[in-house]
């Protein structure tokens, strides 16, 4: 069986996709209509249910479901510190969602439940102590994420290029490399490194199928190469857009702020706000580092099919010199 062939790649083959890429589950920007062009096309699309509530859940699913050809996959991101996700899980399951990728929690937790309800599981680590325990909870295939990534981010800020050939070595099971993934060039690399796949998030928010805001959306394209930092550790790392609501986070640090002091800060609805509402003052604006590099804004099929071009010209030019 060979990754490079995707009609044998095992990715492909456990997932039921035509290509071993996966549109991360990005919260404010991975609605329905994004989630179902990447499928259209032969990638996993993925709706973010981390920023729904309950019934806004169960609205994208039935409106993926009505418009996606029968057993043509999809997927649910879901946090696992959300706090309904009993209702979340409910709802996977009653509309028979075919693929769950969680994050930030114990995947002992649900995966057992989802699995023995037909459901395959997909879990997000960053490092090879947790991609190890994950294998031990039975997920079907891990994400190893680099601290590159957008959104919220694994403590150790280990970069892609350290982690997935680590984690690739460890696990017996599918690798998907997620974090500084933008293009066909780094879709090759992360494969060559020893991934079955790739997650691609920040790409994919300046799409025209994403709910970003539109200001958002011409923000990131605006961005220098150093517009990102990960920081609030203290609460759950993150990788924001430098604006004035990250320099007050940056003076809150000068200030030696607790970390209730910065929970305060934060407060809530502070990424609706950003992403979702346009506020690039207040908002808490999650994005990767791939961020500075990104030019343009396509529909999402636009940019799977320039993503396997490149990599198919760069498969090909090795393959034969």
């Amino acid at each position: 069986m060979s990754k490079w062939n995707f009609e044998t790649n095992r990715l492909c083959q456990l997932l039921g996709v035509k290509y071993p890429i996966i549109q991360a589950g990005m919260v404010w920007c991975s609605g329905w209509k994004l989630a179902k062009e990447v499928s259209e096309y032969g990638g996993l699309g993925t709706i973010g249910a981390g920023s729904m509530y309950p019934e806004i859940l169960k609205e994208h699913l039935q409106k993926i479901q009505n418009v996606l050809p029968s057993n043509t996959p999809y997927a649910v991101n879901l946090p696992l510190l959300y706090p309904q996700i009993q209702e979340h899980i409910q709802l996977i399951i009653e509309h028979q969602v075919p693929i769950v990728i969680t994050s930030a929690g114990n995947p002992k937790t649900w995966t057992q439940t989802l699995k023995s309800n037909g459901i395959k599981v997909l879990h997000v680590v960053s490092s090879v102590k947790f991609a190890l325990k994950a294998e031990e909870a039975r997920v079907d295939a891990v994400i190893a994420e680099g601290f590159e990534a957008g959104g919220h981010n694994g403590r150790e800020e280990l970069t892609t290029m350290v982690l997935v050939p680590a984690v690739a070595e460890a696990c017996s099971i599918p690798v998907v490399a997620a974090g500084g993934i933008k293009d066909g060039k780094s879709m090759f690399a992360a494969m060559t490194l020893g991934a079955d796949g790739v997650q691609i998030g920040s790409r994919f928010v300046c799409s025209l199928e994403s709910s970003a805001h539109d200001t958002f959306k011409k923000a990131i394209l605006e961005a220098p190469e150093d517009a990102t930092s990960l920081t609030l550790k203290e609460l759950t790392p993150v990788r924001l857009l430098k604006n004035a609501f990250f320099h007050q986070i940056l003076q809150a640090y000068q200030n030696h702020a607790s970390a209730e002091e910065l929970r305060n800060l934060l407060g809530k609805g502070r990424s609706k706000k950003g992403m979702f509402e346009g506020n690039l003052e207040e908002g808490e604006l999650e994005i990767g580092q791939v961020a500075g590099y990104l030019k343009d804004i396509l529909p999402a099929k636009t940019i799977l099919q320039h993503i396997l071009d490149e990599y198919h010209a760069i498969y090909h030019q090795i393959k034969n010199s």
